[in-house]
């Protein structure tokens, strides 16, 4: 080859050092990736590792690309043995960086699905949640895809005489890669799509009340929180609902309860009378009251003998840990209670108890009802909602009102008008009202009790 010919030769810009430089920029890419690992879980630094990974990923395949390139181009004569020596070299590496920035890209996969997982259950919508879960799979199938890819470097690498100092590396990582994937599949194979029926005093009574409505109404699935006190009376009441079928082994990751009010919600804007009708079918039975129930309801109110029915409203006293600013305060509580006298309605007092606080002689005591013996049976929930039936068909029951707690929206969901009174919109709760019959939302502004005043007057009238 002559001087001339030498000096005109695309040394610099050739192919092969296309390649090379390509290889070492996603070298480099994948060492600073790997570098992160220990601190991902510092603000940015996982956006930063995926970003390399990417770079990495990309300047490797656009090197295997240019090395294919000049594999296939006829070279000039200066750069035969640069070719012969520099692509195949070039090849090996590429490969051998994809199969371990695919591990790093799969494991990061399984990483990303768990995480999102939990936050998709948590979500407060059925909506939200399976949106959710379709971003679980997307990121499942990158997992996959990257073992795929993994798996195909190796068996690119394994037959290369060339490659066999990084064959194992390689088939390393491809392991590592298919063990992420198969991981990230279990997380979507296991999801959970039953709801929890706790059975603790450490959640919500009414949650209860809201899981075996949506049960009945919409057919969700129940699994019951196992190996407490309360489990099997709660079992009980699920199967006389008709709610066997729907019953489930305990797993982890369960829906969110958030969600199973909106699920009613939809069941009642459907067909509202229809609703309650199946509610009070599968909540009550149809057996009658039991006399237990109706005799502890007529000793403390009266007037069951000589069939004198006196309009009662149930004004309902929260004092619970969880969300402290929403219970009841005395002087509310109070002011209610005139309120409802004014209306001529009888008030009687609900819930818990309010320390320091007696209770007026004309006020009917029902505080803690359901720790009584009576309602603590094996049938604890039908007979809790056996006691409101009794109140409205004895003694003239009209409604309840106070603030947002569990043991209203049992007997509100089967027919009892019902007020609940809050600082801010309900967004849970907020989903019942205009859509239950009956069921109310009255926010705390100027001359809100002159509102409950109108609908006593209305509750009077219907007496």
């Amino acid at each position: 080859m002559s001087a001339s010919a030498r000096a005109q030769a695309p040394t610099v810009t050739s192919a092969p050092s296309v390649a090379r430089r390509l290889e070492q920029g996603a070298a480099r890419s994948l060492e600073e990736a790997l570098a992160l690992t220990q601190t991902l879980h510092l603000p940015g630094r996982r956006d930063l590792y995926r970003s390399l990974l990417d770079d990495a990923i990309a300047q490797a395949r656009a090197a295997l690309d240019a090395a294919r390139a000049a594999a296939e181009q006829e070279p000039p004569a200066s750069t035969e043995q640069e070719l012969e020596l520099e692509a195949p070299t070039v090849t090996v590496a590429s490969r051998c960086i994809l199969a371990r920035a695919h591990m790093a890209r799969a494991e990061d996969a399984l990483h990303g699905a768990g995480q999102l997982s939990r936050s998709a259950q948590r979500a407060p919508t059925r909506g939200d949640c399976d949106d959710g879960w379709r971003r679980v799979e997307a990121i499942v199938a990158g997992a996959e895809e990257s073992a795929r890819v993994a798996a195909e470097m190796v068996a690119a690498l394994e037959p290369d005489p060339a490659a066999v100092r990084l064959v194992p590396t390689a088939r390393a990582a491809a392991q590592r890669a298919r063990e992420a994937a198969t991981s990230a599949r279990r997380v979507v194979d296991e999801r959970n799509d039953a709801y929890t029926f706790h059975t603790n005093n450490g959640f919500s009574f009414g949650e209860g009340w809201h899981l075996a409505a949506a049960a009945v109404l919409a057919g969700v699935s129940i699994q019951l929180e196992p190996d407490q006190p309360g489990t099997p009376r709660a079992e009980a009441f699920l199967r006389d609902a008709g709610l066997g079928g729907r019953l489930q082994p305990y797993r982890p990751r369960p829906r969110a309860m958030k969600q199973v009010t909106e699920i009613v919600a939809r069941a009642f804007e459907a067909d509202p009378a229809a609703a309650q009708r199946t509610l009070r079918a599968a909540f009550l039975g149809d057996a009658p009251v039991s006399p237990a129930v109706a005799q502890w309801v007529d000793a403390r109110l009266g007037g069951a003998a000589t069939g004198e029915k006196k309009p009662t409203v149930l004004l309902w006293i929260r004092t619970g840990v969880h969300d402290a600013h929403r219970n009841t305060q005395p002087d509310e509580l109070m002011a209610l209670t005139d309120v409802v006298r004014r209306a001529g309605l009888t008030p009687a007092w609900i819930g818990d108890a309010l320390a320091d606080v007696d209770t007026p002689a004309d006020v009917v005591d029902f505080v803690l009802f359901w720790k009584d013996p009576t309602f603590q049976q094996s049938d604890l929930r039908r007979a809790q909602l056996q006691f409101f039936e009794h109140l409205k068909a004895a003694h003239g029951l009209v409604g309840q009102l106070g603030v947002t707690t569990a043991g209203m929206d049992g007997p509100a969901l089967l027919g009892l008008p019902t007020i609940y009174l809050t600082d801010a919109p309900n967004a849970r709760m907020g989903q019942w009202v205009g859509t239950v019959p009956g069921y109310e939302e009255f926010l705390r502004r100027d001359g809100y009790l002159d509102r409950v005043a109108q609908r006593l007057a209305a509750w009077a009238k219907r007496a």
